[in-house]
């Protein structure tokens, strides 16, 4: 199963849009977004911790109300959608893996498994691993998938591949030809896959993250 980073479909489609997200549905894939929580703990769509990159305002997200973002984002014409959205936008049809940014409290991880708990093909994942190991303590069933970059061992993701909790691991394209992670019995998906020959040569036999292809 292949999925589009932040629904990039091509060029004219902007990261983590409602726009794109539809685009990617329509092209029969699943995407990989991320989330954060503004100040009133609304979930978002959107990759970084502040304004600055696509917005050029250095603010932080969690510093800001969702309404506040939402008049920056929709002046700006890249209008920046809540995580509810995106899920009824996906009907409950296409994958959903929702990379969270931040640590999230409990409180705040409680409230987005109420918020997703109608959607089936939600799977969580993190860079921050604390963030998956709470999500199982509340609810032990939940899909969840643990990422990984550079400089990070093979040891070590082997190590934590071992745990029979976790559905999944994102893994950079860095690690595609190690043999001892391709040993792993875990779905494994690597990311991000920018080019159509790297695509053609990968797809077939892995999981790939992808855009503009």
């Amino acid at each position: 199963m292949h999925l589009i980073h932040r629904g990039i479909v091509s060029k004219k489609y902007h990261e983590n849009l409602l726009k794109s997200f539809e685009q990617s549905f329509k092209k029969g894939y699943g995407i990989e977004t991320d989330i954060h929580a503004t100040k009133d703990n609304e979930f978002i769509c959107f990759h970084d911790f502040t304004l600055t990159r696509i917005f050029k305002r250095k603010e932080s997200v969690k510093n800001l109300s969702y309404l506040k973002i939402k008049n920056i984002s929709e002046k700006q014409k890249k209008p920046v959608p809540l995580l509810k959205e995106l899920l009824k936008n996906s009907k409950n049809r296409y994958f959903l893996f929702i990379e969270i940014k931040p640590t999230f409290s409990i409180k705040q991880l409680k409230k987005l498994l109420n918020e997703t708990k109608k959607y089936k093909k939600c799977v969580f994942i993190s860079f921050k691993h604390k963030n998956i190991f709470n999500i199982l303590k509340l609810n032990k069933k939940t899909k969840v998938g643990l990422s990984f970059s550079p400089p990070t061992s093979v040891r070590s993701i082997i190590q934590k591949s071992r745990n029979k909790k976790i559905d999944c691991l994102i893994l950079d394209k860095f690690y595609l030809k190690n043999k001892k992670i391709n040993e792993i019995k875990l779905n494994k998906y690597f990311y991000t896959v920018k080019k159509r020959s790297e695509f053609k040569k990968y797809s077939k036999e892995n999981n790939l993250i992808f855009e503009n292809i």
